[in-house]
């Protein structure tokens, strides 16, 4: 496909609680509850994009900056900051929104590589993507770079590219 898409039309916007079963001992949220929703949220920005099923092909980068605690509001927000013919860079940012004060804070980052399937069952063409604001021109502009190191470390793991 040659048709591009401004990244507006794949970002995608969720809220949710942090109830007691999501935490830890100390009443922090599980790191792995946190990248469950990371990878909801990227894949509905890479299916809204792609209008495609989509799979998860890698978490590159996650960033644990700070908690959330029982009763935070999480913030999240997903957008498609890149794409290749098949795949995309999904970007998803979470912060935490305490109830009481409304004061905010960046909790997490992250990049993840979402690859559209078509019918078939066999990764499918997707539109490029028109970045909107300045730091998705900025990652846009590194986004080669972060494909590059994807099919480096291919070679250590023992994944071979499809």
């Amino acid at each position: 496909m040659t048709e591009n898409l401004s990244s507006n039309v794949s970002r995608t916007i969720q809220t949710k609680l942090v109830l007691p079963p999501d935490t830890n001992h100390l009443g922090s949220i599980f790191g792995g509850k946190v990248l469950a929703y990371i990878d909801e949220i990227a894949a509905i920005a890479a299916m809204k994009h792609s209008k495609k099923a989509v799979v998860t092909a890698s978490i590159d980068i996650v960033n644990f900056l700070s908690t959330a605690k029982v009763g935070d509001i999480l913030l999240l927000e997903g957008v498609v900051i890149s794409t290749g013919r098949t795949s995309m860079e999904v970007f998803v940012k979470v912060q935490s929104e305490q109830i009481e004060t409304g004061q905010k804070q960046l909790t997490t980052t992250s990049i993840l590589t979402m690859v559209a399937i078509g019918e078939e069952g066999k990764p499918t063409p997707i539109p490029g993507v028109i970045p909107e604001t300045e730091e998705e021109h900025e990652m846009l502009t590194y986004a080669e770079e972060r494909r590059e190191r994807r099919i480096q470390m291919t070679k250590f793991t023992g994944r071979e590219r499809r």
